[in-house]
C-alpha cells in the first residue's frame, strides 16, 4: 500500500505535494510558519517530515504556530489550535491544514461559556432595584434562613436609618419564600399584586407617602356641664378614614371616607400629593366593600405596598420596601 503525504490546505481542504508554497486548488499559502522560515532538516540531509496524523506532542506551542507572518496573533487561532503541531485550524475545518490531524468537532466551533456566581434552581435572590447606590446588586438566598437589616445578618444596608439593626429574615417554608417582619420600628411592604383585605390599622405606602386605615371615632354631639355645644365645621357619617403618617410617626392629612370610598393620588382624587414624583394621578383606592376594607391599586406606575403581618409568601416578580430599599425578587425553576 502506498502513504501519500502531502499538505492539506488550510482553506479548501485540498492535499497538495508536500514541497507546494500555495495550494494548487485556491492558491493559498501554505507557509508552514514565519515568511521566509524554512523548515527544519535533519542530519541526514532530508527535509523534516510532518507529524503522523492523531499523534500527541508534549513539546511547547511554537510562537510562529500562533502568530501571523508580522507576528500579530492569527485571527484563525481564535477558533482551534491543532493538538498535534499547534496550528490554527478556521472553524468548520474538519482537518489541520498544517500535519492534516482531525479536529475536535465540538471544540471546533464552540462558543465561549462565562462563569459567575450560580444560583440555585429552586431558590431565590433579591436584586436591589432602588436604594444606597449599590443598585442592580444581587442577594443570593440559598441558605435557610437570611436575615436583613442596619447591623445584623447577612443582607445589611448600614447607611439606611428607616431600617432597624435585624429588620427582616427572608427564609423558606415548604419550598416556598417568605418574609417575616422582625418586630422592626418601621415595617415590611409587599407590592400588591391584587386587591388585597385588610383590618383597621393597616399601614400602607404609596409613591412617598406612607397612610394608615381606621376606623372613624363616633361622634360626641353631646353638650358640657354647663350645656354649651362646642361649634366646628358640619360633619358627616362615615365608616373609616385614611390617615397619612408623617415622620416622626405624627398625623398629616386625614379624610373620611364619602360613600365608602378614599381614592388617593396626584390629582382629582379625595387625598391629592402633586409635589410627589413616585405617585400616580390616580393611584390607590380605598374602599368598604359588604363590611370588608379593601386596598387596590388602580394601575399606577410604582405600585402600591402594604405592611406584612405574620410570615408573607413572596412569588418570582414580587418588589419588597425594607426601609428605604427596594427590592426584587427572582426565584429560579
Amino acid at each position: 500500500m502506498t502513504l501519500e503525504t502531502g499538505i492539506v490546505c488550510g482553506e479548501c481542504d485540498r492535499l497538495n505535494p508536500r514541497d507546494s508554497t500555495k495550494c494548487v486548488e485556491c492558491g493559498h499559502d501554505l507557509a508552514f510558519a514565519l515568511a521566509g522560515q524554512k523548515p527544519r532538516a535533519e542530519k541526514n540531509g532530508a527535509a523534516a517530515m510532518p507529524v503522523r496524523a492523531g499523534a500527541e506532542s508534549n513539546r511547547t506551542p511554537p510562537k510562529a504556530a500562533q502568530q501571523g507572518a508580522e507576528g500579530k496573533p492569527m485571527e484563525q487561532a481564535r477558533h482551534y489550535i491543532c493538538k498535534s503541531c499547534y496550528s490554527p485550524v478556521p472553524s468548520g475545518h474538519k482537518f489541520c491544514g498544517k500535519c492534516g490531524t482531525p479536529s475536535d468537532p465540538k471544540a471546533a466551533g464552540a462558543e465561549p461559556n462565562y462563569f459567575g456566581d450560580m444560583q440555585t434552581p429552586g431558590k431565590a435572590k433579591l436584586i436591589l432595584i432602588k436604594g444606597e447606590g449599590m443598585d442592580g446588586i444581587s442577594y443570593h438566598l440559598n441558605s435557610t434562613e437570611h436575615l436583613a437589616g442596619r447591623s445584623e445578618g447577612a443582607i445589611l444596608f448600614p447607611e439606611d436609618k428607616w431600617l432597624s439593626p435585624k429588620h427582616a429574615n427572608f427564609f423558606y417554608a415548604n419550598g416556598s419564600l417568605m418574609v417575616r417582619d422582625e418586630n422592626s420600628a418601621n415595617g415590611v411592604f409587599v407590592c400588591l399584586r391584587e386587591p388585597a383585605g385588610m383590618a383597621p390599622g393597616t399601614v400602607f405606602m404609596a409613591g412617598e407617602q406612607v397612610f394608615r386605615v381606621e376606623e372613624s371615632p363616633a361622634i360626641d354631639d353631646t353638650p358640657d356641664e354647663e350645656g354649651t355645644f362646642f361649634f366646628a365645621s358640619p360633619r358627616r357619617d362615615s365608616d373609616f378614614r385614611v390617615v397619612q403618617v408623617l415622620e416622626g410617626g405624627g398625623g398629616g392629612m386625614v379624610v373620611h371616607a364619602k360613600e365608602a370610598e378614599v381614592t388617593i393620588g396626584r390629582e382629582g382624587c379625595d387625598m391629592n400629593f402633586p409635589n410627589d414624583p413616585y405617585i400616580s394621578g390616580h393611584h390607590v383606592k380605598v374602599n368598604l366593600v359588604h363590611g370588608v376594607l379593601t386596598l387596590a391599586d388602580l394601575g399606577s406606575k410604582n405600585g402600591t405596598y402594604i405592611r406584612i403581618t405574620g410570615d408573607q409568601p413572596l412569588s418570582h416578580g414580587d418588589y419588597v420596601f425594607l426601609g428605604r430599599q427596594l427590592l426584587r425578587v427572582e426565584i429560579t425553576l
